[in-house]
């Protein structure tokens, strides 16, 4: 079976889509690091290495320094599946930012939003 395309699109061709439906929402770019980063691992500087490098999804996810195991506490559903249902690896991992970003843009607080009580 082929893998998707989201696989091998560069992480830098959706970065600025996550930035501009936050800030479009009153939020901020340094939010979205902020998530990015609790859900990798990546601090800042390794952030912007990864979006010079053009780095693809696959590839971000598995670099990630940390990825963080409160991940699995995020539940929902993203372009209609629910993302605690899926299966592959990588998918989910994309998936996940992808919810905590659009909770990011549904005004949800940053503590709820990394999962913490």
């Amino acid at each position: 079976m082929a893998k998707h395309r989201i696989y091998t699109t560069s992480f830098a061709s959706v970065y600025p889509l996550y930035v501009a439906k936050a800030e479009k929402k009153g939020r901020t770019k340094t939010e979205v690091d902020q998530i990015i980063s609790w859900l990798t691992g990546y601090g800042q500087k390794e952030l912007e290495t990864q979006l010079e490098e053009q780095t693809d999804f696959e590839s971000f996810f598995a670099g990630a320094p940390k990825i963080n195991p409160s991940r699995t506490l995020i539940k929902g559903v993203v372009c209609g599946v629910r993302v605690e249902d899926i299966k592959e690896p990588t998918m989910r991992e994309i998936r996940y930012l992808d919810k905590l970003i659009d909770e990011l843009a549904r005004g949800k607080a940053m503590d709820k939003i990394l999962r913490r009580k």
